[in-house]
């Protein structure tokens, strides 16, 4: 299996948003580069059979731009495990089932998904890794979806995979 860990892109500061945390859009700037990073994405041949997101919402818009870039479109699922206090080891359990040749791409939130990354590659979440707004991840996990199971493939900024687009 690999999955792409992908971060939210670019959204409102949280003093400048008037409404509530869950629902703080992507500002202009984050929807280009979203864009622009997912066609790094496609560059790399990568084509998604599953997408999973965070509910909020700059995840979900995140998710909702790279999903239109697909071809054929992944179905996108809403994924509490990738709420931001979630715990990383939640989203195992969703990633067990899946066949081994899947390709799964997670939208979601820092410093969740980092922690996420190390436990699948190091089997613990505190490994000191950050992925910046638009930034990804690429970790084969061969065999059965466990800590420490993962082998990094690639990680990338958001510039990183704009620059490949």
């Amino acid at each position: 299996m690999q999955l792409i860990l992908f971060r939210h892109g670019l959204a409102w500061e949280r003093e400048e948003w008037k409404g509530n945390e869950r629902d703080r859009p992507l500002t202009n700037k984050g929807v280009t580069r979203v864009r622009q990073a997912g066609k790094g994405l496609l560059a790399m041949d990568a084509r998604p059979t599953h997408l999973f997101s965070s509910p909020l919402r700059r995840a979900q818009e995140t998710a909702d731009l790279l999903q239109r870039l697909f071809r054929p479109k992944p179905t996108l699922q809403l994924c509490e495990a990738l709420q931001p206090a979630a715990p990383p080891k939640e989203l195992l359990g969703l990633l067990r089932p899946l066949p081994a040749t899947s390709l799964v791409l997670c939208v979601g939130h820092e410093p969740h998904l980092s922690r996420l990354a190390g436990l699948l590659l190091f089997g613990r979440s505190g490994a000191g890794l950050s992925l910046k707004k638009a930034g990804a991840c690429s970790i084969e996990i061969d065999g059965t979806v466990r800590p420490g199971s993962g082998t990094l493939v690639w990680w990338l900024t958001a510039a990183q995979l704009r620059a490949l687009g």
